[in-house]
């Protein structure tokens, strides 16, 4: 079996499209659509988002994206692990990558949003498991009962 490889993505290739049309689909199942914070292919490709998909060979895995808010604070977005591969330690390597890369950029708060709903209670663990607790909305966010807002220091 291959090797899992992290790598910066520029969203141009259709198995990366494949991945983020399988996560917009998912949640468009388990949440309404005005809690519905995922980014699409041409939201993810702004200036201000580092996007890196994980692949196992010839295989996207999972992806993950690093959205810088300010010079301090960094959000993680579009968290996501192909079907395939769920329970296999890539959400965790790709949190780990992209907390690695928010020291590495200096900055003090790394900050996410995702449902509140029982589906997502294994990205739940996830976070907590990676010292993410709950916090109120920050950003452009506003209260929301279908989302769970989370940060943690650096």
């Amino acid at each position: 079996m291959s090797p899992l490889e992290i790598k910066i993505d520029d969203l141009s290739g259709p198995e990366i499209a494949r991945l983020l049309t399988e996560h917009l689909r998912a949640l468009a199942e388990v949440t309404p659509v005005e809690s519905r914070h995922a980014l699409n292919l041409d939201e993810l490709r702004k200036p201000d988002i580092t996007f890196w998909a994980v692949w196992r060979g010839n295989e996207v895995v999972g992806c993950g994206a690093l959205k810088r808010l300010d010079a301090g604070h960094g959000e993680i977005k579009s968290m996501r692990t192909a079907a395939a591969h769920l329970q296999k330690g890539v959400g965790s390597m790709v949190l780990e990558y992209i907390l690695a890369e928010a020291r590495r950029r200096g900055y003090r708060r790394l900050s996410l949003e995702t449902g509140a709903g029982d589906y997502f209670t294994p990205a739940h663990r996830l976070y907590r498991k990676f010292g993410f607790q709950p916090c109120g909305p920050f950003a452009d966010y506003v209260p929301d009962a279908n989302s769970l807002f989370m940060t943690r220091e650096l």
